[in-house]
């Protein structure tokens, strides 16, 4: 399922094909062409834990290339048939795995707007960040959190800090995530001590 990185140059750690050189890879077939790749402008953060509130295992993996196993855990039933993406998923120990090259759509939004403008995932990058709403994210995930972001910035200039929202922000009253757990401040502060 995974894949070793291959060597390449490209913005900002950021090879041509859109994948960030160095990092885990599990190819996840829930993606297609992008409308404009040109128009990659907004990252939106998410929050996931499978099943509900458990950290670790192989499920995330799983879900993201559609080999979760329904009986695993009653929760999987409800969710297998699901064909859903990120491009990242951030762990708890701050481990990086990219399933989606940024160049192509991601299915991580799902009904969504963002200032006006509808189907997010046409534009954006979805980061998963292994969590809960109401558990607080680790350190480690802030620092990888604010690293790759900068990466992404300096990549997709179109992306700028205004235009970084939560899942919640753009699905409001369907989505919680990355939920009041979730510390902007402290996000907002990491990004900017990064150099």
């Amino acid at each position: 399922m995974a894949k070793t990185p291959h060597a390449g140059k490209g913005s900002a750690g950021i090879d041509a094909d859109g994948w960030l050189v160095g990092v885990r890879r599990v190819l996840s077939p829930n993606c297609d062409e992008r409308p404009d790749p040109q128009d990659i402008s907004l990252l939106v953060i998410h929050g996931i834990s499978l099943p509900p509130g458990e950290f670790g295992g192989p499920w995330i993996d799983a879900l993201f290339t559609n080999t979760l196993d329904a009986g695993a855990h009653p929760y999987f039933a409800a969710i297998a048939q699901l064909r859903v993406s990120a491009h990242l998923c951030i762990r708890r120990d701050g481990g990086l795995t990219q399933y989606v090259p940024f160049l192509r759509r991601a299915w991580h939004a799902g009904v969504s707007c963002f200032e006006g403008r509808s189907r997010c995932n046409d534009f954006s990058i979805g980061i998963e960040l292994e969590g809960t709403d109401t558990r607080p994210y680790t350190a480690r995930q802030y620092a990888r959190l604010a690293a790759v972001t900068r990466r992404l910035l300096a990549a997709y200039p179109r992306i700028t800090p205004a235009r970084i929202v939560g899942h919640s922000d753009i699905a409001p009253g369907r989505k919680t995530d990355p939920g009041p757990a979730f510390d902007w401040t402290r996000y907002r502060r990491a990004l900017a001590s990064v150099s």
